[in-house]
């Protein structure tokens, strides 16, 4: 395996560390205080190809690998430290490799190009209010009806409700399909059938969350993900990949903390002397340094391993996989959310202020421990099935 990235690699992560330093840092703030994504962010982020990456060139997107999807996760979770743009990105580029991978032709034509072009939002809905990772308990079904899939249900906790309103676009929402499969389909918001609820969240105010009821909501054939009935599989896909850029946004995030601690802990002076020299914080510097810079290379293998096996649809190696991305999403937000702490503690009381800017990273990248495209024990569940086998999971 090479660890050294290809000059065209370098080139693009440089190119996107550029674009956060100037576009997404200078916005961030009024992101997080408006509560949207400006258009002018948003068509930027389109310009340099960041929509949708990994979708083929046929429908307007880069055909990127994830290696180089998860370059870019990490720069925009540096950029705008609120987490709010990276999600933008990581469903985005999540779901919309799996719409390109697995969508109908008609499908794909009539969605992805506007969806590249960031003219429509493309997210997932899976959670429901009566939870997320109990899909057992799932209560959203869909059912043939005539000329294409009716659906009844709700979903809750899902992000961009209010941006498909918006700009058009929608969500691959999964269902049940009696008598016991799943569908995925594609369910355009102002559909129809379809109301919403906008929920307040503590951060990432950037991008809402909301909830989505399905009252008789119809979809044609075309919108169909997959095969009917299996659509479980096709979910855990495109779930695999998003985790995996959500880890590398939260690497983004840390990166970025720790450098705004170490500029000031050059320069701050106490007892006569920078805050740099005193060892209770220099070595806890190099802790935290530490944990992220390995997260951040597991990160990149898990890539490696999705763009070597599961992209190619080779899944012979499917344990392996699972195991890498689990991993990463176990491990890559609470260190994050480590990091922003502890330099928000080195600056003291004015580590508390908004005008530091660290506090936007303290809630952002909360949203991931507490469950955003998997708990953390779900992680683990998943990781302890691969190492001991799938008698040994805690739930049937």
């Amino acid at each position: 395996m090479e660890f050294r990235l290809s000059d065209e690699e370098e080139a693009f992560q440089t190119a996107v560390r550029r674009f956060g330093d100037r576009v997404l840092r200078t916005h961030e703030r009024q992101i997080d205080a408006e509560g949207e994504i400006p258009d002018d962010v948003r068509h930027a982020m389109a310009e340099l190809g960041l929509l949708a990456m990994p979708v083929s060139t046929d429908y307007g997107g880069m055909g990127a690998s994830a290696v180089l999807t998860e370059l870019a996760a990490e720069e925009v979770g540096r950029g705008d430290s609120s987490m709010a743009t990276a999600v933008f990105f990581l469903l985005e580029a999540g779901w919309g490799y799996i719409f390109d991978r697995f969508g109908t032709e008609e499908a794909k034509r009539e969605v992805l190009p506007s969806v590249c072009a960031g003219k429509a939002f493309l997210g997932v809905a899976s959670t429901e209010p009566t939870g997320g990772s109990d899909l057992a308990g799932m209560h959203t079904t869909s059912h043939r009806d005539g000329d294409g899939f009716r659906i009844r249900g709700e979903k809750a906790f899902v992000s961009g409700v209010e941006e498909a309103k918006k700009l058009g676009g929608g969500h691959l929402t999964l269902t049940r399909s009696p008598p016991e499969g799943f569908n995925f389909l594609y369910v355009p918001t102002r559909r129809d059938g379809i109301s919403t609820q906008k929920f307040v969240n503590m951060g990432r105010m950037g991008i809402s969350t909301g909830g989505l009821s399905y009252q008789d909501a119809r979809v044609p054939p075309r919108y169909l993900i997959g095969e009917e009935g299996k659509g479980f599989g096709v979910a855990m896909q495109g779930f695999s990949f998003a985790r995996s850029l959500v880890a590398a946004a939260c690497i983004g995030a840390a990166e970025r903390a720790l450098e705004t601690g170490m500029a000031y802990i050059k320069e701050r002076m106490a007892f006569g002397r920078p805050l740099g020299k005193f060892e209770g914080i220099q070595f806890e510097l190099v802790d935290l340094w530490t944990q992220v810079e390995a997260v951040k290379w597991q990160c990149r293998r898990a890539a490696w391993l999705l763009d070597t096996y599961t992209l190619k649809g080779d899944h012979s190696h499917r344990s392996e996989v699972d195991r890498a991305v689990a991993s990463v999403k176990l491990m890559a937000p609470p260190i994050a959310f480590e990091a922003v702490k502890r330099v928000m503690m080195w600056f003291g009381a004015a580590g508390y202020t908004k005008d530091v800017g660290l506090e936007l990273g303290f809630r952002g990248v909360m949203s991931y421990l507490v469950g955003a495209e998997g708990g953390l024990n779900i992680m683990r569940i998943i990781i302890g099935r691969e190492l001991l086998g799938k008698e040994f999971v805690p739930y049937k």
